[in-house]
């Protein structure tokens, strides 16, 4: 079964506007599926090759010339990080032949793929990235980017126990099309996967098991400050180890980091990131619940219901290929004062607070007041929570539903 991704219109425009467009996204996220299903909407057949095969991956590193004469366009290449020799060779055909809509590039590994981007493709193509199933995709809605004022008056029904079925079985093609397979057999599975191919590819990791404490560690910590330090310390590596490992998870997009709000005159501003698991079915195995009812009366039940409420809030500006990083951010100071999630939006503050209750009122909206401050507008905000219904809190601020992000 095949369910409609919201990025679709967002790659057909960019295969409009270059001749090469790049798809990041951890693995088993849907991303050749949803190339290959956007040939049969584009009316082109288009060929298809996986790195994956190591002869055809020893192929593309030793003749890329070879390899490319092999394949005509349009062509989607899976996995382009183990061939990264392609690329300059890509560019020498399009620059040559400048048709749009040429090649379609998959990567599992964003950082190291940017950088031969970069260098070797930069203006010629458009880069997009893609990640597990959103609420919306799976309810068969439009995905719109999430914002207070777009919030529309109806009813959300859902319960607590709903909410924390999802987020334990996490959202993952497979595991969402397939509702057989058990969150623990395909997480278990996946790991296995990420480790042999994408953690070997990219570092030289002696010590699986620690790797594996280390991404289990980060999973406890989900919806937190990051302070690698103490991780480090409780997985028994050094510092620049932690860093080397936290890279590939965040390059891999597994992880993301939400950056806090930055003002040049406001001093007292905590200047740690804020870590979330982008599929919370992942964080739920690495943590070691087995029960979503566990997990819902647990003392990481907060923390995981943030983890869920930001990650489809980034997913829905990545879906309309919109970045996250000069949007998304977060408040706390040294006094204690936070804010869970700020939009930054034409030059406007938005401040989010998430509660996982069904009922709030006016006190939830304490800290937003700092944003004065700041010397932007602030504009309509609101929580999050399980309230089945958008309710006014305040002039600007309501009670959101989750059930409409």
């Amino acid at each position: 079964m095949y369910i409609k991704r919201g990025i679709e219109g967002q790659i057909e425009y960019m295969a409009q506007h270059f001749p090469v467009v790049i798809l990041c996204g951890a693995r088993q996220v849907g991303k050749t599926t949803v190339l290959r299903k956007m040939s049969e909407k584009l009316g082109t057949d288009i060929q298809y090759v996986t790195l994956d095969y190591p002869n055809i991956r020893m192929l593309a590193k030793e003749d890329p010339e070879l390899f490319l004469q092999q394949y005509k366009t349009p062509l989607i290449i899976d996995e382009i990080q183990y061939a990264p020799e392609l690329l300059p060779y890509i560019k020498i055909r399009v620059d040559r032949e400048p048709v749009l809509g040429q090649y379609f590039l998959t990567g599992s590994q964003t950082f190291s793929l940017m950088q031969n981007v970069g260098e070797s493709l930069a203006g010629r193509a458009g880069i997009l990235s893609l990640y597990s199933l959103s609420r919306a995709e799976i309810e068969g809605r439009e995905t719109v980017p999430f914002l207070p004022e777009n919030v529309k008056a109806k009813e959300y029904p859902h319960t607590v126990s709903d909410i924390f079925e999802k987020i334990y079985g996490g959202s993952m093609p497979k595991r969402v099309t397939d509702e057989a397979l058990s969150p623990e057999n395909f997480y278990g599975s996946y790991m296995q996967t990420y480790l042999e191919r994408d953690v070997r590819a990219l570092i030289a990791v002696k010590d699986e098991i620690k790797f594996t404490k280390f991404i289990s560690c980060l999973a406890a910590r989900t919806g937190q400050e990051l302070v690698l330090s103490d991780i480090a310390r409780d997985v028994g590596i050094d510092g620049k180890t932690a860093e080397g490992w936290l890279s590939v998870l965040v390059s891999s997009g597994l992880v993301y980091l939400l950056q806090p709000y930055f003002h040049n005159t406001i001093k007292r501003i905590v200047k740690r990131p804020k870590l979330y698991f982008m599929d919370t079915g992942l964080a739920c195995y690495l943590s070691l619940w087995n029960n979503p009812r566990a997990l819902e009366l647990s003392a990481m039940a907060g923390a995981m219901f943030e983890t869920y409420v930001i990650s489809e809030i980034i997913k829905s500006y990545a879906c309309n290929g919109l970045d996250t990083k000069s949007r998304l951010c977060y408040y706390r100071d040294n006094n204690g004062k936070e804010i869970d999630l700020i939009i930054v939006e034409n030059g406007r503050l938005h401040p989010i607070e998430i509660k996982k209750t069904a009922v709030v009122g006016k006190e939830a909206l304490k800290n937003f007041s700092v944003l004065s401050s700041f010397g932007m507008e602030v504009a309509q905000g609101g929580v999050v929570c399980m309230s089945p219904v958008a309710v006014p809190l305040d002039s600007m601020n309501k009670a959101i539903p989750l059930g409409c992000i």
